[in-house]
């Protein structure tokens, strides 16, 4: 691998090279159709990130001149790059969105929404390529993913010990992934049913904060054993059935955790420090120029709430004054969400983008905006928030492959390129979404989580849901008070509350206790080492899922 510190300075490989952008165009394609087969069908979209390297690894390896510029550790990364685009931005960001409406008997609102997704998602992904490398989304930050793919790259490119140890944790992530444990074994007594290892949050345990990790392993266990921990006569008056969620705690958590995590990086922000100056000095994003950017997003996601407003002819359904509440909220609930998906993601690797937008939904029901307004409130807040944390994920393995930002130009135009990268898959992604959408609905193909959005807007809301939502955002908020904004441990708990996947917050758990053993036994010359089999982990673990997703939907059709 090339070193961008030595000798004469290099040129980064551009997007628009015939060669490159031909391949990155057939793997956009293909990605997005990936996403939306598997959101539609299974719930999930796959992360194809690696999908998109290894392709370009493979081709590099073709004896043909055309075929030597993919052996650039730097192409390949403008190849993952736009693939994981392509796949979460159709999927989450675009075909999620527009099925809400449909699935509401408002197929009139499908284009608007559309349309105000689609520039939601640009602006979500621009907005983190302006941030990244700040104090509030920092390049040193975990963003697991990320790492994964960048070593994985780098294995493939230099071999030696570091391949080898990339590979025994690839090998490791495959292998466990293929494991079925019973429910009964964990816990849930009488239960037939088998769960998956699932190794990236192990691994993920090995790269990310300790503290916030720590906190969302233990989210997801409170989660997946509610009913047995809260489940008897002592809770049953705050907590019917042990039931976390339809006693609305977790939402509540995590509105009090990602309001006061919104105040901490506002007070990052407006408060000059001796770090503000060293992260400028050594060339990373300014105070200034966050503060920049977020000015763009808050006028950006005004302009696209009015857009969906106007378009989706929401003036007939609502006064004035309502209107210009719902403007305001949509805006202002983008932005949190984008937040705190950011956030999380950062921090663990996992974001939990439906059950925030779920939020959304709720306190807009509360506020008591009519059935259109609110389909195109939760599709608008749903487009964000996964285009900003994929794109966290991608330009952190930028990073790495540019060698951490030794030259800060090479860095800058290399992440210049990802963000071409990502805007190409973006149009891309929006071209297959926008002919074959119609197809999917014709078929009632639409993402499963539509349906608790569309469940949630006929039922309406509960009596006593906003005192539950107020009760519970009082210890969200003092937990992310008490962490701070470094360790994130309220809204990483919170996002534990959130997902309902007990062996995921074991795995974490078990992977922070093989962690301090590693640190204790090797002591800190063993964390680079750790890195790499951690990485090669979540690899093995993001490449079993998608060929295993993949082959699931095969069958299923």
């Amino acid at each position: 691998m090339t070193n961008p510190t030595e000798g004469v300075r290099q040129k980064h490989p551009s997007l628009f090279e015939p060669a490159t952008l031909l391949l990155i165009a057939v793997l956009c394609v293909f990605g997005a159709i990936i996403g939306m087969q598997l959101l539609v069908s299974l719930g999930i979209t796959a992360n194809t990130s690696l999908i998109g390297a290894l392709a370009a690894m493979a081709l590099a390896r073709v004896p043909l001149a055309a075929f030597m510029r993919y052996r650039s550790i730097h192409v390949q990364n403008l190849a993952q790059s736009a693939i994981s685009s392509a796949t979460f931005g159709a999927a989450n960001s675009l075909l999620l969105p527009v099925g809400i409406p449909w699935l509401l008997g408002r197929p009139d609102l499908v284009l608007p929404m559309l349309v105000g997704a689609f520039f939601a998602m640009l602006l979500d992904a621009y907005l983190l390529y302006r941030m990244f490398d700040s104090r509030v989304f920092p390049a040193t930050g975990a963003w697991p993913p990320g790492v994964a793919a960048a070593e994985a790259i780098k294995a493939g490119d230099e071999g030696g010990r570091k391949a080898v140890l990339m590979g025994i944790g690839f090998g490791t992530g495959v292998v466990a992934s293929f494991i079925k444990i019973p429910l009964a074994w964990i816990g849930f007594a009488g239960s037939t049913a088998v769960t998956g290892i699932p190794m990236s949050a192990f691994g993920v345990a090995f790269i990310g904060n300790i503290w916030a990790l720590t906190m969302f392993g233990v989210g997801l266990l409170l989660r997946g054993y509610s009913g047995q921990i809260f489940g008897g006569p002592l809770f049953e008056t705050i907590i019917p059935k042990g039931d976390l969620m339809a006693a609305y705690i977790p939402h509540g958590f995590m509105i009090g955790a990602g309001l006061v995590a919104l105040l901490q990086v506002a007070t990052l922000l407006f408060r000059r420090s001796d770090a503000a100056k060293a992260n400028e000095a050594r060339g990373g994003v300014s105070d200034a120029e966050v503060k920049r950017a977020l000015g763009l997003g808050t006028v950006g996601y005004l302009v696209i709430a009015v857009f969906i407003a106007l378009v989706g002819g929401l003036m007939s359904d609502m006064s004035i004054g309502m209107l210009i509440l719902f403007v305001l909220y949509a805006a202002f609930a983008a932005y949190v969400h984008e937040l705190i998906v950011g956030l999380a993601a950062m921090h663990s690797g996992w974001f939990p983008a439906f059950a925030v937008a779920l939020i959304t939904l709720i306190i807009g029901m509360l506020i008591g905006f009519p059935m259109p307004a609110l389909a195109l409130l939760v599709g608008f807040s749903a487009a964000t928030g996964p285009a900003f944390a994929d794109m966290g994920y991608d330009l952190k393995a930028g990073y790495l492959l540019r060698g951490n930002g030794a030259d800060p130009v090479f860095e800058r135009d290399g992440r210049r390129q990802q963000l071409f990268a990502a805007m190409f898959a973006f149009v891309i992604a929006g071209a297959v979404v926008l002919f074959s959408y119609q197809s999917f609905f014709d078929q009632n193909l639409v993402a499963p989580v539509n349906k608790v959005y569309a469940a949630t807007i006929k039922a309406g809301v509960a009596p006593g849901v906003a005192w539950q939502l107020f009760l519970w955002a009082i210890p969200g908020a003092i937990l992310q008070f008490v962490g701070g904004p470094k360790r994130q441990i309220g809204v990483l708990f919170a996002t534990g509350l959130l997902i309902a996947f007990p062996m995921a917050g074991w795995a974490v758990l078990a992977g922070i206790l093989c962690r301090i053993i590693w640190e204790k036994l090797r002591g800190a010359d063993g964390d680079g080492d750790m890195e790499v089999f951690a990485a090669g982990v979540i690899a093995g673990d993001a490449i079993f899922s998608f060929f295993d997703s993949v082959s699931k939907n095969f069958w299923k059709r």
